[in-house]
């Protein structure tokens, strides 16, 4: 099988590839990072996760109002 015809097309194929593998990494990093300061931001304003133990949260508000 003789691939050299279509060289240009493999190599653009894997180049479109490579551009969307990177796009998503770098769409997922700056929406994480958005999300962490959403999270820093609410915390900061006193809204505590619910996966957190309410005596967790307490001893924190406390820690913070001291």
């Amino acid at each position: 099988m003789d691939a050299s015809g279509h060289i240009g097309f493999i190599i653009a194929s894997y180049a479109a590839a490579a551009a969307v593998v990177v796009g998503l990494i770098a769409w997922v990093t700056f929406d994480f990072r958005a999300q962490r300061r959403n999270l820093n931001d609410l915390e900061a304003r006193g809204v505590t996760r619910r996966s957190m133990p309410p005596s967790t949260a307490t001893l924190k508000q406390a820690r913070e109002d001291a």
